[in-house]
């Protein structure tokens, strides 16, 4: 066995990223191509992408929102289903011991779901109703980290849930852009990349989850994602609905 070259300081935090096994294969015996190792930290390598991904993803989208001071073609109806989808998925994730990075991206999006769903009640003078949404998604997060509330096989049956719903909170968001032609206030930048991270996340499902439910999920996300993605390309440049009808009218005089 050769012995570690790299300094601790470097080498540390890919023991903790891909273990020592996999660190001496790769790093320490400069084995690059060792195809169980090299698939093991290019999934973990991707995961921490995602990660990372996942606290900036839906900035720009909030920022938007925020600059516009308009929610103009976003659904309420999407965000509050993929919220409630968030929770559901990092717990049943938690509560199974999964890696964190498998799935770490949903608590960073979740909270910035959370964030744009409160915006979308106050610019559409629901304000009030947004104090009671917050305090029934705590009283729901508590739950389905309580394993006395929540058993293990309810928790899997919610799970399952969250596969047509992940789907559903997508299918508002879908009509909203085709009924209006129009993309609106939505962010290019965090459809596309939800594309590209559910696509890595699959991969990363494959490699290092042995778990059909959050196969399927990954899978079933990569598809709603790309339908929002190509309604995004195909309605780039489209015309806002009002500005739309004075073409419109314009042609008609």
């Amino acid at each position: 066995m050769t012995s570690p070259w790299l300094p601790d300081v470097l080498r540390s935090p890919i023991v903790m990223l891909i273990g020592e096994s996999c660190t001496e294969t790769l790093i320490d015996n400069f084995n690059l191509l060792e195809p169980v190792c090299l698939r093991h930290a290019m999934s973990k390598g991707l995961g921490l992408g995602i990660v990372l991904g996942g606290c900036i993803v839906k900035l720009p989208q909030l920022f938007k929102i925020l600059n516009a001071k308009s929610v103009a073609g976003i659904s309420l109806a999407s965000y509050v289903l993929e919220v409630f989808a968030n929770i559901i998925t990092i717990a049943y994730n938690y509560r199974k011991g999964y890696p964190f990075t498998t799935y770490g991206e949903a608590v960073f999006i979740g909270m910035q779901n959370y964030v744009i769903t409160l915006l979308i009640l106050l610019f559409t003078g629901r304000a009030n109703i947004g104090l009671a949404t917050g305090a029934l998604l705590l009283v729901f997060t508590y739950s389905m980290f309580n394993s006395d509330i929540v058993s293990g096989a309810l928790m899997s049956a919610f799970y399952g849930m969250t596969i047509p719903l992940v789907i559903f909170s997508r299918i508002p968001q879908i009509y909203e852009i085709h009924k209006n032609k129009y993309t609106g206030q939505l962010s290019a930048f965090a459809v596309f990349n939800y594309l590209l991270g559910t696509a890595a996340r699959l991969f990363t499902t494959l490699v290092e989850i042995d778990d059909s439910l959050v196969l399927l999920g990954a899978v079933l996300s990569l598809a709603a994602n790309g339908v929002l993605a190509a309604q995004m390309v195909y309605y780039w440049n489209a015309p806002e609905p009002k500005d739309k009808q004075r073409l419109e009218s314009k042609k008609k005089n």
